[in-house]
């Protein structure tokens, strides 16, 4: 153990656990697959134990089992001999434990100080950064964010499961599901037969919606987020670089209280269409729905701020709309690299947070009049390649001609152009222009 006081100038190690692991290793080789569910060789203070550790990983991957004469053979053929401390050190390490029993413990500490020392060598990089006024702020915390998440995962031991676990819990799902008669497994739309063919938006997965101007994207991503939060009761994120968040509001408040958008815009309004409006408005209240009201948002600005919000309300859902608002931290690189870069930025956020991400794109003038296919998303090249799920909303204009203005019903096509997991195809949902809202359609009541 480290003297007290040492403790701070020494980096935090445990070397008498380093040795009882690679004991343990020595005297049951059989025990390696265990400890490399926590350690690599790189997680050893000690050099010699380092090298010690990199020849036995060595001789598993020629498959080879570890003992005294075949790693000293090892040790040797990689020129690692002499540095461990000969024949002698690597013989006294099978003395230091009796049995491989507590193996996982010894891993376990190793691995407890390895990350200690990470953590460490991070603040003394981050304070270099911190320091150098060249680099803004906001970089310098996304940097500290996406290190840690990275030592936390690489913490996390993989693991295996058998089939005597698997199943079991496979049937309890089946069960539940059968139970329930709900065949959504993810984050539900609120769109029945959307939800059918993806079942549901699924964790970190990078969703994408996309339409002409006006057909209703906003509207669509709002009924989605409302729908989540206030009739789910899952908190959502709704990052709003296009319109204002009290437009927003007003906007969500008339479409749950079915009041004219215009109605409220103007103010004229009867004393029951307030009494709607105010009843809207205390079922909103207490919902779980979380808006963000940044013009010309960074990356790097959204990143910190989702992950804020899932760390500090739970967020289960983010929708942004719309991708190509979004600003990229290098403004010198050509449009489509920055689009490029928001696009994988996004995937890997989902991964991430582990959550869905769903992100708003307009398409290309060229989609006028015609159903949208996959090339017509703006920059495509990545969008398409990125997205593990992508959504087109298309109606006919001259459709919408033909119908009357007050119509109150307006059928719209939700094509499903691209699903990683699933099948593609199309639904039909409800347009309400007098509230802005999409639903269900009905189609005993067209």
């Amino acid at each position: 153990m480290i003297p007290l006081e040492l403790r701070d100038k020494v980096p935090p190690h445990n070397s008498e656990a380093e040795q009882a692991v690679l004991g343990a290793v020595l005297l049951d080789p059989e025990a390696l697959p265990a400890v490399l569910r926590y350690i690599l060789p790189e997680d050893f203070y000690v050099n010699a134990n380092r090298d010690i550790f990199a020849g036995i990983i060595s001789l598993y991957e020629k498959g080879q089992k570890a003992d005294l004469i075949t790693l000293t053979d090892e040790l040797k053929a990689l020129g690692s001999m002499d540095r461990v401390g000969g024949p002698a050190y690597v013989a006294n390490l099978t003395s230091i434990v009796p049995s491989s029993a507590n193996v996982e413990y010894y891993a376990r500490i190793v691995q407890e100080q390895s990350v200690r020392r990470s953590l460490i060598r991070l603040s003394s990089e981050l304070t270099v950064r911190a320091r150098d006024d060249s680099v803004e702020s906001n970089v310098v915390l996304d940097e500290a964010q996406a290190r840690i998440f990275e030592i936390s995962q690489n913490r996390q031991a993989s693991n295996y499961r058998s089939m005597k676990e698997l199943v079991p819990d496979a049937i309890k799902m089946i069960e539940r599901l059968f139970k329930n008669k709900d065949q959504t497994t993810g984050i539900p739309s609120g769109f029945n037969d959307l939800d059918q063919m993806t079942s549901g938006f699924q964790n970190s997965e990078f969703i994408v919606i996309g339409a002409r101007p006006s057909v209703g994207k906003t509207a669509l991503a709002l009924s989605m987020a409302a729908h989540v939060a206030l009739e789910k009761h899952t908190p959502a994120a709704f990052f709003s670089l296009e319109m204002a968040d009290t437009a927003i509001m007003q906007r969500l408040i008339a479409s749950e209280a079915r009041i004219r958008s215009e109605q409220v815009r103007t103010g004229l309004l009867k004393p029951s269409d307030f009494n709607a409006l105010m009843d809207a408005a205390s079922r909103i209240y207490e919902a779980p729905l979380y808006l963000v009201d940044t013009p010309n948002m960074r990356l790097l600005e959204l990143r910190t701020m989702a992950r804020r919000l899932c760390a500090e309300k739970g967020v289960k859902v983010i929708f942004i709309d719309y991708l190509t608002l979004v600003t990229h931290d290098n403004q010198e690189l050509p449009r489509w690299e920055q689009i490029s870069g928001i696009s994988r930025s996004f995937k890997a956020l989902a991964r991430e947070l582990r959550i869905p991400v769903i992100a708003l794109s307009q398409l290309k003038r060229e989609a006028e009049g015609k159903q949208p296919t996959l090339a017509d998303l703006r920059e495509s090249g990545s969008i398409e390649q990125d997205a593990d799920l992508i959504l087109f909303l298309h109606r006919d204009r001259e459709y919408d001609k033909k119908k009357d203005e007050r119509s109150p019903v307006i059928e719209t096509e939700l094509i499903v152009a691209k699903q990683r997991n699933g099948p593609v195809g199309k639904t039909t949902i409800a347009f309400l222009p007098s509230f802005t809202r999409f639903e269900n359609m009905d189609h005993r009541g067209l």
